[in-house]
């Protein structure tokens, strides 16, 4: 039996601040983490409905995102399910919308991937500028462990490429993680 394919992907416009959060973790865990040959790291950008060939190779898509819901900024989601299209649709990003279509027309296809949204709720998403804001800065590392999780609960263990004391002390609340909230 072939082993399951996995995409991470990291969707959002690293150009408006906390936009490009979902496209920095994947950066992030590029940069730490040696993945197995059955997980492949994508910055899905914003090409929304042009992902739809990537996400159909998937058998379990992971994506990463900024997700409007009106809770304070820095909440953490985690979206699977019947919560994806409600909560999607809600972001008010072309985007995110693209995305929902995108994963509708793989289940037309029959080849939809079991989905999980990791997300974050973003400060700001209206400036220009390619640095996020500190609040969502601060749920980078809390986020990259929501990843990991998921992957833990794949059977997948990543390699670190650097040992904890070359990446410094974490930068968030350990009491933050891992019970995040659905929405």
């Amino acid at each position: 039996m072939a082993e399951k394919q996995i995409i991470i992907m990291g969707v959002g416009n690293i150009l408006f601040t906390d936009e490009g959060v979902g496209v920095r973790v994947v950066e992030v865990l590029t940069e730490q983490y040696d993945f197995p040959a059955n997980v492949r790291m994508v910055d899905g950008g914003v090409l929304g409905m042009n992902l739809l060939g990537t996400i159909s190779e998937a058998d379990y898509l992971i994506v990463v995102d900024a997700v409007r819901n009106g809770q304070a900024p820095g909440t953490l989601y985690r979206l699977k399910d019947e919560d994806i299209p409600k909560r999607v649709l809600a972001k008010n990003s072309l985007h995110q919308v693209d995305l929902l279509e995108a994963l509708t027309f793989c289940q037309a296809l029959d080849k939809h991937p079991e989905t999980v949204i990791i997300g974050i709720e973003p400060e700001d998403i209206q400036t220009v500028g390619l640095e996020m804001t500190s609040t969502v800065m601060k749920k980078m590392p809390a986020m990259v462990e929501l990843v990991m999780i998921e992957l833990d609960g794949l059977g997948v263990t990543p390699v670190p490429r650097k040992t904890c004391g070359e990446t410094g002390s974490k930068d968030y609340d350990e009491s933050e993680r891992p019970g995040v909230p659905k929405i």
